[in-house]
């Protein structure tokens, strides 16, 4: 059924891919986005982006988890959601910077 999804929403995989390639740009030159947040923020925030830059990078090459619970997290809409909530925590955290 994930797969079926992919295959009908074949933009929003490469969009996701996409957005997630400029969110890794960013960070690498501007690093100071997560690095100058305390501690107790900044492992919970490195956490989200993992999940959510690496489900979007999955989906793209076409890998899938073989778990229920890693599949569910890594495909849509939970790793769109996941996507969705870091890019909009490092905007506003650029804007407060």
């Amino acid at each position: 059924m994930e797969t079926e999804t992919r295959r009908r929403l074949p933009g929003v995989t490469l969009g996701a891919m996409l957005l997630a390639a400029v969110l890794a740009m960013w960070l690498l030159w501007q690093p100071g986005l997560i690095s100058t947040l305390p501690m107790a923020l900044r492992l919970p925030l490195i956490g989200l982006g993992v999940w959510a830059l690496g489900a979007a990078f999955m989906a793209a090459m076409g890998l899938e988890a073989r778990r229920y619970r890693l599949r569910r997290m890594t495909t849509p809409p939970w790793s769109l959601i996941a996507l969705g909530a870091f890019t909009l925590v490092l905007v506003l955290r650029a804007i407060m910077v």
